[in-house]
């Protein structure tokens, strides 16, 4: 959370835009809330070359500091008055949240659908947040995908029975993904300035960098399905992930990466 003038608020959205997007710039815009500037909207440009996925994506702290540092030049540092980190390791954003000073921004990137009650979170953001105040949020509607359906390797339609097990288990751990957030932000009180769906498809040739993300996002879905996949699944997911075996993901000229984000401006009214 951060509390400034109201100049930085076209910064900030595009910083907030760029970080949860994740993915190269089109020659498309959107507006910034209240603001006559433009930010770039984030689409697919698969010929623009060097695209690494997540790379240099501040999170926490770090995008905290981003956003400071970028705002501080629109006025007095005596105007950023607060900021408030709340570490995920030791806080709980379920648990009722410390006193605040209002603030002017809030951001959540793909941490809502992680709540017990993101309802409640909502009301106690807009408590927090001054009149016209801001909140960007960023969610994903499903896990990444990245294999073809026929890997040469195993069974056909390896990924699509991994994500039916995801399925299941977040229906029982994360109820709230992909949970309709533009009228949970009406209903919390919100005005929505803004929504925008980037649909992220980048086929081959793709750098090294795309098998590094495929391998840590799968090697984390092998770890949590393991109960749910059959044997010869979870045998071919390890030869996938077996970074020096000739089938492994960093050997593979046929993944792709594509992922779906929606991020909503909501403006305290």
């Amino acid at each position: 959370m951060i509390s400034a003038g109201p100049s930085w608020a076209p910064k900030a959205w595009g910083i907030m835009v760029e970080n949860s997007a994740a993915s190269p710039a089109s020659t498309r815009t959107v507006r910034s809330p209240s603001s006559s500037s433009t930010v770039p909207d984030r689409t697919v440009n698969q010929s623009r070359p060097g695209w690494t996925p997540n790379a240099s994506v501040p999170r926490g702290a770090g995008l905290a500091r981003r956003i400071l540092a970028t705002v501080t030049p629109c006025g007095p540092a005596s105007r950023l008055s607060s900021q408030v980190v709340l570490p995920r390791a030791t806080r709980s954003l379920d648990a009722e949240w410390p006193a605040l000073d209002t603030v002017d921004l809030v951001w959540a990137s793909a941490s809502l659908h992680h709540m017990a009650d993101p309802d409640r979170a909502l009301a106690q953001v807009s408590a927090a947040l001054r009149p016209g105040g801001l909140l960007a949020v960023a969610e994903m509607d499903s896990f990444p995908r990245f294999l073809p359906d026929d890997l040469g390797l195993g069974r056909p339609g390896l990924e699509a029975r991994c994500h039916a097990a995801l399925g299941e288990e977040h229906a029982v751990r994360v109820p709230h993904l992909g949970s309709d957030w533009g009228a949970r932000l009406t209903g919390a009180g919100f005005t929505i300035e803004a929504e925008r769906v980037f649909a992220i498809e980048l086929t081959p040739p793709l750098p090294a960098s795309a098998a590094r993300y495929a391998q840590v996002s799968l090697r984390r879905l092998r770890t949590g399905m393991a109960s749910r996949l059959d044997a010869d699944d979870l045998a071919t997911l390890d030869t996938l992930l077996d970074g020096e075996g000739p089938d492994s993901l960093s050997r593979r000229d046929d993944l792709t990466v594509r992922h779906t984000r929606t991020i909503w401006a909501a403006r305290r009214p």
